[in-house]
């Protein structure tokens, strides 16, 4: 506990020049607290075009709520408290269809996209699951179907469901402090980070198409490898039949209400961070929660057939197994991970899009509740500020829950 008191900072805390924000380190601090809210300024970007309809509106009933206790690891802690332990850069909540508490640190406005980092994943699980009602992709059906280039890859016989469930056999390294690691190599590949390799692959697609090895069968246990969303994204380009920022804009953005066009990350092929790239508005990621707290349908609007977001409430306890080698099995006992979800308790309805540097939209459904953060959290992944922002906001739900 004494670790989190240490990173504590003021609310007020300056944002860097950004002068001095550039490719190499954006995403470190102090930098990323200007980069998260400024990516299309330092990273080649495409518009996800809100369309022309209605905003959906979010009618404000709003309370004091930082003061909320809730025990973490043994000691007593509060909303407040967690909100500024964790970096963070905005925060809402939304409680029986009314915004009940919504927070803003220096720089940030409700007109301020910022990064999402890996909630996009569940944003892509969106996509999917409309591709998926319009009988446009089949689950069992193997990416190589779809896309001809992977073809002799290693995804030989991995289906769309064990990318969606993170079960494939990929063999793949996402160690955010290895720059060595797969998860950073590729990163130079996305431009994300300056080139410094010789002889790497040209784009995000090349580098897919050349994934040859797997460390296991595809189906087995579960290990998180953001690669294998972007392996996703370009099976929805092509059975969708165009580009992600597209799709996903038609078929989720521009009838889900949202106040604000989105951005997501191209490299120089054109190909889409589906995995992780993806820029909004708080406001606007409170109400893709929302979306996904009224099982598919906003505004009076389907937008995702309810079935598919009922998928996660469903038992299973094969995906539950999967996850418990997990380092997150520890924390949630019971929980997995579906559809490019973190479903951290099936029988009160309780899930998760989570990203890294603090980035969190959690859905509450025992609670009615849905709560958006975005941060910037200096290290690419703390467990521990992760796993207190998370307890701090399901116990907010809960105590919301009590009226």
């Amino acid at each position: 506990m004494g670790r989190l008191i240490t990173l504590r900072r003021t609310m007020s805390a300056p944002r860097p020049d950004p002068a001095a924000v550039d490719l190499g380190n954006w995403q470190d601090a102090p930098f990323n607290r200007w980069g998260f809210l400024h990516v299309p300024e330092l990273i080649p970007s495409v518009s996800i075009g809100r369309g022309r309809g209605p905003v959906t509106d979010l009618p404000r009933a709003e309370r004091e709520l930082g003061g909320i206790p809730f025990s973490f690891r043994g000691k007593r802690f509060d909303v407040g408290r967690m909100l500024e332990a964790t970096f963070t850069d905005g925060f809402l909540v939304i409680h029986d269809g009314r915004l009940v508490m919504e927070w803003y640190s220096e720089g940030m406005t409700p007109d301020t996209t910022h990064l999402l980092m890996s909630v996009s994943k569940s944003l892509t699980s969106a996509l999917t699951g409309v591709l998926v009602g319009r009988g446009t992709i089949d689950l069992e059906t193997p990416v190589p179907r779809y896309v001809e280039e992977l073809a002799g890859s290693g995804f030989e016989g991995c289906t769309v469901q064990h990318l969606l469930d993170m079960r494939a056999g990929t063999r793949w390294t996402e160690d955010y402090e290895d720059l060595g690691s797969d998860a950073r190599i590729y990163e130079q590949v996305m431009g994300w980070r300056p080139r410094s390799l010789p002889d790497l692959p040209p784009d995000l697609y090349a580098y897919m198409a050349g994934l040859k090895e797997n460390a296991r069968p595809h189906g087995g246990r579960f290990e998180y490898r953001s690669i294998l969303t972007d392996v996703l994204g370009w099976v929805l380009e092509r059975a969708g039949g165009a580009s992600f920022a597209e799709l996903f804009s038609r078929l989720i953005w521009s009838k889900l209400g949202a106040e604000h066009d989105a951005t997501v990350t191209i490299d120089s092929g054109g190909c889409a961070l589906a995995d992780g790239g993806i820029c909004t508005t708080l406001r606007d990621l409170a109400r893709f929660g929302l979306l996904y707290l009224e099982e598919g349908t906003i505004g009076g609007r389907e937008v995702v057939p309810a079935e598919w977001i009922r998928r996660l409430g469903v038992p299973d306890p094969e995906l539950v197994d999967a996850f418990t080698e997990a380092p997150e099995a520890a924390l949630y006992p019971g929980a997995m991970y579906h559809d490019q979800w973190w479903v951290l308790d099936q029988a009160r309805g309780i899930f998760a899009g989570l990203g890294i540097h603090g980035q969190m939209v959690l859905v509450h459904r025992e609670a009615n509740a849905v709560v958006a953060k975005l941060s910037t959290q200096p290290a690419a992944y703390d467990m521990d500020l992760e796993h207190v922002q998370v307890v701090g906001s399901i116990a907010l739900c809960d105590r919301l829950a009590q009226g």
